[in-house]
């Protein structure tokens, strides 16, 4: 029998399940709610790679994504006056077993562009699917909207949206990201408390306009006082400003009170700290004065001891974020909606024997794709002008011996490692490349 789905989250996660669910099941009645009036275009660069590219030529869409990457030429660490120490090119994607060591990748997506690819596709599964069939089945997107509570019993779960109104689904399906209001709602106040997993790190990410100077490389820059920044240009007429603080206890603290408060008075405090950074952090701190999409949060991992409670259950990174410096999140998203659809049509009427076949089937993955690959765990770069001089130094050498292992070790990233974990397959979701078809 058909289910009545309610999703919460229109970003990268909410649109992909939509998909998958009326691919799988066109009886479906699936509803995706949004807090934001319309669909939310910003964010930074996202990745697909590793078990995310034949689930999204399953899905029919890698096409889409492929036209709407970013072109991304590779990656420079630089130093004070912007010389390169170390350059890596493109990172060839890998559709099974490896994942590592790999800041640009052959799928780079900007985050409205991903979000769009799988939004206009669901509409038009909808459409192909009313064309076909007649009436059998919806999809709606309510913008402008939240589920205020959540009263469960053992036939689904009463949501009351702000609005008022109160309509009773089967499945809710939380995909409203690291901060999640449904995962507060769904789970004890104990369990929700001690999910988040911090790794010490604060994050700014916003865009400036590009100038001549920036070129279509990726470029990462330490400096003292356990600062990092990041930018990636691409072939896009903006250039994407990411700033980090790295693992400073005071600073930490600080940082914690700082992301509750107005957006103009975070911007001062990042500006406090990013002023004397060096390199063209001038630039950097002055273009975030002005601009409107600005977004800044503590960096951490979610780690939950079951991904559903009663009916509600958790997708992407409401229930496992792995943080950006993994590089996994939006993969880990598709998986999850892939391996969540996959159950609900293997155990039909048993929504209770699917989630929980999805929560285990999604251990192995969360495993594998949670797991640190340096960088933020190990705070390999020194903090001192000293130590990043000479670290700096030797980097330097390395790369023109071009001593690639030895370099990636001195620097604190890992190679790829081979994992060998297989998607399950699932009747009604291929992952057949269906244009050999």
């Amino acid at each position: 029998m058909p289910l009545s789905i309610l999703i919460i989250g229109a970003g990268c996660a909410g649109p992909a399940l939509a998909l998958m669910l009326q691919k799988s099941d066109p009886r479906h009645n699936v509803t995706v709610i949004e807090r934001f009036p319309s669909l939310r275009t910003g964010g930074q660069q996202l990745d697909l790679k590793s078990q995310g590219i034949p689930i999204a030529r399953g899905m029919g869409l890698l096409d889409a994504l492929k036209a709407a990457c970013v072109h991304e030429t590779g990656m420079k660490l630089v130093d004070h006056n912007g010389k390169a120490l170390m350059q890596f090119g493109v990172k060839p994607a890998k559709e099974h077993g490896t994942h590592g060591l790999g800041l640009t990748n052959e799928y780079e997506i900007m985050r409205g562009d991903m979000v769009k690819v799988f939004y206009d596709a669901s509409i038009a599964e909808r459409q192909k699917i009313k064309e076909d069939r007649g009436q059998e089945g919806n999809l709606t997107y309510k913008f402008n909207t939240t589920a205020t509570h959540l009263d469960q019993s053992e036939d689904g779960v009463n949501v009351t949206f702000s609005d008022g109104q109160i309509q009773q689904f089967d499945l809710v399906v939380a995909a409203d990201g690291q901060n999640s209001r449904t995962r507060r709602m769904a789970f004890s106040n104990d369990v929700n408390a001690q999910c988040f997993k911090t790794l010490g790190v604060h994050a700014a990410y916003y865009d400036i306009p590009r100038v001549e100077s920036d070129d279509s490389d990726a470029h990462i820059y330490f400096a003292p006082g356990s600062r990092m920044v990041m930018t990636r240009t691409g072939d896009r007429p903006i250039t994407q400003v990411y700033l980090f603080i790295m693992k400073d206890k005071a600073r930490h603290e600080h940082f914690k009170s700082v992301h509750k408060l107005p957006l103009e008075k975070q911007k001062e405090a990042w500006i406090e700290v990013f002023h004397d950074a060096g390199w063209e952090c001038g630039r950097f701190v002055e273009g975030m004065k002005t601009t409107d999409d600005f977004y800044a949060h503590e960096v951490g991992q979610v780690h939950m001891p079951q991904l559903y409670s009663g009916r509600v259950v958790l997708l992407g990174d409401s229930g496992y974020c792995p943080s950006p410096f993994t590089g996994m999140g939006t993969t880990l998203s598709f998986i999850g909606s892939y391996i969540l659809t996959g159950e609900l049509a293997k155990h039909g009427n048993d929504v209770g024997s699917a989630l929980q076949a999805y929560h285990d089937q999604m251990q192995t993955p969360l495993e594998k794709y949670q797991r640190m690959a340096g960088g933020a765990e190990t705070n390999f770069y020194p903090s001192s002008q000293l130590g990043i001089t000479v670290t700096n130094h030797v980097l330097w050498v390395l790369s023109s011996l071009k001593i690639d292992k030895l370099m990636m070790w001195v620097g604190g990233w890992v190679p790829e490692s081979k994992d060998g974990w297989e998607l399950p397959m699932y009747t009604g979701l291929s992952l057949r490349d269906e244009s050999k078809v």
